[in-house]
């Protein structure tokens, strides 16, 4: 199983689909496509019913995965396959539900017999993490924090106990403009001072410019929707559009961090 942090070494490229989206086959050959394209990181949607924190883009490729009949053991058993055939880090983003209906302790010791280093859970807040936390480290998987404009202390707090990468989500209205990238400067600046945990911009980066923009003041950048929307209109052939686009934000990045060298596809 890869670590998270080996995603890091320099400006991470981390690519999030929902696994079943179209099909739990394709989603894994479109999950190994954007590694083939570069990505540094592979965040591994869990399908759900009900996934208020998402976008559009993403409720949507949610739905399909579910009309699609996908499973936990499916999505568990996805991972596992992905995990044979590319080295970097995989990680869950998944709806507190599912964890708990399986169990902490089977939950995250199937993440750890799958080869997923972490977890991101979008309605699981700050606080009551450690009610899991304790049985994910058990298993080396990561409880990754999702980080939004707060208070000072409580900043330095989610700092100091973070674990694998620090997931910023911006401010309602931030996204797609200067907001957005002022938003990740100043959150940026919030945890940097209290702990050297990558941190990372996810939701509203759409354009290769806006991702090499944010790259240059965190540690790197998430991508989804742009991924979902290709997958959307091309679900029987997406896979050289993902690598085309993996590619084209990795190059942005590249030029625009010159100082980051971009990891080789």
């Amino acid at each position: 199983m890869s670590d998270v942090s080996s995603a890091f070494n320099h400006k991470a490229f981390i690519a999030l689909l929902t696994i079943g989206d179209p099909t739990i086959e394709k989603s894994i050959e479109y999950a190994a496509a954007l590694v083939q394209g570069g990505a540094d990181l592979i965040v591994l949607g869990v399908p759900f019913s009900d996934p208020v924190a998402d976008g559009p883009a993403i409720q949507t490729a949610h739905l399909r995965a579910l009309a699609s009949g996908a499973s936990l053991n499916q999505v568990f058993d996805a991972a596992a396959t992905l995990r044979k055939h590319v080295s970097v880090p995989l990680v869950f983003q998944t709806y507190l539900n599912p964890a708990f209906h399986l169990g902490y302790e089977q939950f995250f010791a199937r993440c750890q017999g799958s080869g997923v280093a972490g977890v991101i859970i979008p309605d699981l807040p700050f606080e009551e993490q450690p009610e899991l936390r304790g049985i994910a480290s058990a298993h080396s998987v990561d409880v990754i924090t999702a980080f939004a404009p707060t208070a000072a202390e409580r900043a330095q707090r989610i700092a100091e106990q973070s674990r694998g990468f620090v997931c910023l989500v911006p401010s309602p209205g931030a996204p797609g403009g200067s907001k957005l990238l002022a938003d990740a400067q100043s959150m940026t600046r919030s945890i940097k001072q209290h702990t050297n945990t990558p941190v990372v911009i996810g939701f509203g980066i759409d354009t290769p410019e806006q991702a090499a923009e944010l790259a240059a003041v965190c540690d790197g950048v998430i991508i989804d929707s742009p991924i979902a929307s290709i997958i959307a209109e091309h679900p029987d052939d997406a896979a050289p559009r993902l690598r085309d686009l993996v590619a084209s934000i990795k190059q942005a990045i590249a030029v625009h961090c010159r100082d980051i060298p971009a990891k080789s596809a």
